[in-house]
């Protein structure tokens, strides 16, 4: 067959049939938000009138960049630190062994563990410092036999007393969440352990320890940042740290608000350092447990930059 060019009248160009019209270009109307420009108003404007107020009350600013690097101050946050880590440190340790004796299938040391996380627990921090403080006034002695034996007044120090007070508090709580994180590893890992003959020790360094630790992290992360806080209650019983100094510092200077704002300011930073390491533990143990980890603060800060030098609409 021969193709039959269409063509029009005689002496003009064949024509070409018109291309369809492209789809009408959408108009996006952008949806308002109303609420958040009233909730964002009404957040400024309560946050504008709360320094208004502080700005109108009598308050010696001066006072606090004056005494912010006092040896007194600085002296203080180094004990508060290191209470913090003492106390800690018993925490963890005495969590780890009530974790596995609550996990014991001995009733005997399950119930002694319960008992223990029940009791301290239930009862306030503040009224176990002054329990262990007080002591004193029952037992005259501390007796234990060959090893040590002295009046109770000299051997419980302030010192000993906060790290009681605050660490065997502190392993209560630290008890729940190390259970928490073993509990979370499937026990059918445990038992693919034991098959390729490792004994139970090596199969929880190894296998169920480094999984647990994922979810063991973070509130311990948060527990330590507590800590930090909760050091200010043991200059109830006689213990000097960053609290009491400014306490100390703010009766002989005159200005003891100014020096209360002077301590919530370090608080803030020791915080501040706190958050950023949890940060930094949370994100190494995260490994392998999802595809991409959480930017740091570095690549959100390097992100953001790019983002802005690209042009709108289009690719960098």
């Amino acid at each position: 067959m021969t193709d039959i060019e269409k063509t029009g009248p005689a002496g003009e160009p064949p024509v070409s049939p018109t291309p369809p019209a492209g789809p009408e270009a959408i108009k996006a109307i952008p949806v308002r938000h109303y609420g958040r420009y009233v909730s964002a108003a009404i957040a400024i404007a309560a946050l504008v009138a709360i320094i208004y107020a502080f700005s109108q009350g009598k308050i010696n600013w001066g006072a606090v960049p004056d005494y912010f690097f006092d040896d007194r101050i600085i002296r203080g946050v180094g004990q508060t630190l290191l209470l913090t880590a003492l106390s800690m440190v018993i925490g963890i340790v005495g969590g780890i062994l009530l974790a596995v004796m609550r996990l014991s299938k001995n009733p005997v040391t399950s119930s002694i563990a319960w008992f223990y996380i029940w009791f301290f627990r239930g009862t306030p921090v503040l009224v176990q410092l002054f329990v262990w403080f007080n002591l004193g006034l029952v037992f005259e002695y501390i007796n234990l036999g060959p090893i040590y034996k002295d009046y109770w007044s000299s051997f419980m120090t302030p010192l000993l007393t906060a790290l009681l007070g605050l660490g065997l508090n502190e392993a209560a709580y630290m008890a729940e969440i190390c259970r928490a994180g073993l509990l979370s590893v499937d026990e059918g890992q445990t038992e693919a352990s034991h098959a390729l003959g490792m004994s139970h020790g090596k199969t929880l360094r190894r296998v169920v320890i480094p999984q647990a630790m994922r979810v063991i992290v973070p509130p311990t992360g948060n527990e330590v940042i507590n800590m930090l806080k909760t050091t200010s209650l043991v200059s109830a019983v006689q213990f000097t740290e960053l609290f009491r100094y400014a306490q100390d510092i703010g009766s002989s200077s005159g200005a003891p608000v100014e020096m209360y704002f002077l301590a919530a300011a370090w608080y803030l930073i020791m915080t501040s350092v706190l958050t950023v390491g949890q940060f930094y533990l949370e994100r190494y143990y995260a490994r392998g447990s999802s595809r991409s980890l959480p930017p740091t603060p570095t690549q959100k800060i390097r992100a953001n930059l790019l983002s802005l030098g690209r042009p709108s609409g289009g690719m960098a």
